[in-house]
């Protein structure tokens, strides 16, 4: 008995340093967080208690339902496209390729570079004449070329594989010895009909504003639904950031899937696409959950990247409910509301558990 209370109290001794973490940095702030939501501190005069009027005042504050419709934005836009795109990716390296290992260390760069060093050549790239404009240039003056190019590939393709199942072959539509020829031939047919002058490339500059603008989109849609363009602009970056760590996640729990599965669906006749959707996907479902509820609570969360585009986009389209509470709590020459920051603190903490709960009926955390 003696030796197993020494063994706790060890075991407490251990945990002693993070405990004490636990509670002066997290438990005794968010008690002193809630009680100053119910007041009007402001740092240097006393609190004084005024109820939940500082959560009535949220509400008719127009910066805030700004800054909750591109916090709902940005969490359910950018939870749903990396949780798909890191699975596919997953599933893309899961492959027997080769340069497997480079590949896999390529696509984990993006992870492991300073937020801001990304978020600065991305910066760079919106520019009016940055990257994403001057490839969109030569996208639309190249267009005729491009589409001959993809006329040609598909059209080739169909063709040979339409010879060759009618000589009793089991071509099959990516055979990738017959798309090899198929794309020769469609650069050998763009490039000639360039050459001869049939097709010339269109003169013109694509001007997009992707930062100094207020412009939503789609603007057919209701204005709590329209995304602002620099809030589009972040989402993308933080897709592209973001991906390759869940992709490790889904990647290690694909490891774990039998390839029977896969041998027994394809004797079956089970195309790669009905494996991924009837194979592959319920059975990483706890590492999806997780990957979820991971994202939604980041996103909900977002402040970095928004504060380091600061005063390069309009304030109003990028603004999320974490950059609220900083923009309050440290106003620069003005008063500090602490007890109005505190409160649309807890409101976010409060929506980010319910969003989280919710997600739980949709997204099973036990493998079907």
């Amino acid at each position: 008995m003696r030796a197993k209370q020494q063994e706790v109290v060890a075991a407490y001794l251990f945990l002693l340093p993070f405990l004490v973490t636990l509670g002066l940095f997290f438990l005794y702030a968010t008690v002193r967080a809630v009680y100053f939501s119910f007041t009007n501190y402001d740092l240097f005069n006393a609190p004084r208690w005024i109820g939940l009027q500082n959560y009535v005042n949220l509400f008719r504050e127009e910066n805030f339902l700004f800054a909750l419709r591109n916090s709902l934005l940005f969490s359910a836009i950018v939870t749903t496209v990396q949780t798909f795109g890191a699975l596919v990716m997953a599933a893309v390296l899961n492959q027997k390729i080769r340069g497997l290992n480079f590949f896999r260390a390529a696509f984990y760069m993006p992870s492991v570079t300073s937020s801001v060093v990304i978020t600065l050549i991305f910066l760079w790239m919106y520019q009016r004449q940055g990257l994403f404009n001057y490839l969109a240039t030569q996208v639309v003056n190249y267009a005729p070329q491009l589409g001959a190019f993809a006329l040609v590939l598909v059209g080739l393709q169909a063709l040979q594989v339409g010879l060759e199942r009618a000589r009793g072959l089991p071509a099959r539509w990516n055979d990738p010895a017959l798309f090899v020829i198929s794309l020769l031939v469609a650069v050998a047919a763009a490039w000639l009909l360039t050459f001869l002058g049939v097709l010339v490339p269109r003169g013109g500059v694509v001007d997009f504003v992707w930062l100094q603008t207020r412009q939503e989109v789609p603007g057919v849609f209701p204005t709590f639904l329209r995304a602002p363009v620099p809030l589009i602009a972040i989402m993308i970056q933080n897709i592209f950031t973001t991906i390759p760590t869940f992709m490790l996640m889904f990647l290690a729990a694909l490891q774990d899937v039998p390839k029977s599965h896969y041998e027994a669906a394809s004797l079956d006749g089970a195309t790669p696409v009905q494996q991924f959707f009837h194979i592959t996907i319920p059975a990483v479902q706890p590492v999806t959950f997780l990957v979820v509820t991971l994202s939604l609570i980041g996103t909900l969360q977002m402040f970095d990247q928004v504060a380091i585009f600061g005063n390069a986009v309009p304030t109003r389209s990028v603004i999320t409910l974490a950059y609220f509470v900083y923009q309050r709590m440290f106003p620069g020459a003005q008063l500090p509301e602490v007890g109005f920051a505190s409160a649309a603190a807890m409101f976010l903490a409060a929506l980010t558990l319910l969003i989280v709960l919710i997600q739980r009926r949709f997204i099973r955390s036990e493998a079907s």
